[in-house]
């Protein structure tokens, strides 16, 4: 089993609630993580030998099975948190009782947001992240083939082909068909194919609905719901009373890279550097990375991007509270000034603290007295001392 920086979070979790929830994509690792590292019974909701278990009489199945409990796709049996509040409200102080984890983020968090409000401790499991992989995936295999175990880790470009396909397959038969899409297997493919090429860019949900032949309205279901299976980010625009006109769509992005490749036709590195859309692509591959470093280092930030009708941009801004960092993302070795412009003007502004220009390079440098350009590496590998 490789290390997960997540399950340092899930640990302290357990010793602090009754409750976990692990959510994730699909395929990201949350089984293996359980039942490596918790000692407890599982069960697998979506096995019918382990569903019926709790299906018919719930109540009597968690009170009289040893804990804890891991319950695998909790999702799929929602009367389970009704149940589950009056038997940890027994014993409030006990922890470490049930272990839930899920796939599906909206259902799921509407079930334990009504049920388990304050009795669970929510933790977020992603595919692998830079760090977790060992030497013989580099930085840009992993940007590559994005962080999914099984083609993170598969050396042959057919192979992870077949099974990108098989994902997206499955994904839209068994999990998009229960929330009642009516779009075939064939649409809803062309439509994450359009939603990769928009990745990067603000999202217009009225431009991908004409490209469908759908409205707007039913565009806006399907970017909700494939960022509730955690395919898609959609960052919010920074807000505030600055005198200037500033964007006010959020950016969409493929939140794993392997997947957006898959789906722009990106096989190889060769591929991938003659691509037009590689700038696009490293900017979204370290901002799902960084969010998720920082989300397990520290409690309560918050992410945003900043952009004014005048084009000043800053591709990402984490809000700490006592201090913002604003973060531009170069597919470079190497940084100028002039590509610290956004964050100059963030500065100014007053909208960020202080600066990054994260690029592809090896070495750490000043580019002004707020403003740093750091290789991409020396964050992700040690993400605290490097970011500050």
């Amino acid at each position: 089993m490789r290390p997960r920086r997540a399950l340092e979070l899930v640990r302290a979790m357990a010793e602090q609630f009754p409750a976990v929830l692990i959510l994730g994509p699909r395929q990201s690792g949350k089984t293996t993580l359980a039942r490596t590292f918790i000692r407890g019974s599982y069960y697998d909701l979506e096995r019918p030998s382990d569903h019926d278990v709790f299906a018919s009489d719930p109540e009597l199945a968690l009170s009289r099975l040893p804990e804890p409990l891991i319950l695998d796709e909790a999702q799929v049996l929602p009367e389970l948190f009704t149940v589950l509040r009056p038997i940890i409200d027994d014993d409030r102080r006990a922890t470490g009782r049930f272990y839930l984890l899920g796939s599906v983020n909206p259902s799921l968090l509407q079930s334990v947001s009504e049920s388990l409000a304050g009795r669970v401790g929510t933790v977020e499991l992603t595919p692998f992240l830079s760090c977790e992989v060992d030497d013989g995936v580099d930085l840009d295999a992993h940007w590559l083939r994005g962080g999914y175990p099984e083609p993170c880790l598969e050396d042959d470009a057919g192979r992870r082909v077949r099974w990108y396909e098989q994902f997206i397959f499955t994904l839209v038969q068994r999990d998009l068909s229960r929330h009642g899409i009516g779009a075939s297997p064939t649409e809803m493919r062309r439509f994450l194919g359009m939603a990769a090429h928009a990745h990067g860019g603000l999202q217009n949900a009225s431009e991908l609905g004409r490209s469908l032949g759908v409205s707007y309205h039913t565009a806006s279901r399907y970017l909700d719901i494939l960022e509730g299976h955690f395919l898609l980010r959609r960052l919010a625009p920074w807000h505030a009373n600055l005198g200037k006109r500033l964007v006010r769509s959020p950016k969409l992005y493929v939140r794993d890279t392997g997947l957006l490749h898959y789906l722009l036709g990106i096989r190889s590195e060769v591929d991938l550097l003659e691509s037009p859309r590689r700038g696009a692509s490293w900017e979204g591959y370290l901002v799902e990375q960084i969010i998720t470093l920082e989300r397990l280092a520290r409690v309560g930030s918050a992410f945003w991007f900043f952009r004014t009708q005048a084009g000043a941009e800053i591709d990402l801004i984490i809000d700490r509270g006592v201090e913002r960092v604003g973060l531009e993302f170069k597919c470079a070795v190497s940084a100028v000034r002039s590509d610290a412009s956004g964050l100059g003007v963030g500065l100014a502004d007053g909208v960020i603290s202080r600066g990054l220009v994260v690029h592809a390079g090896s070495r750490r440098y000043p580019l002004t007295d707020r403003i740093d350009a750091v290789p991409a590496r020396e964050i992700l590998a040690d993400y605290e001392r490097a970011l500050g």
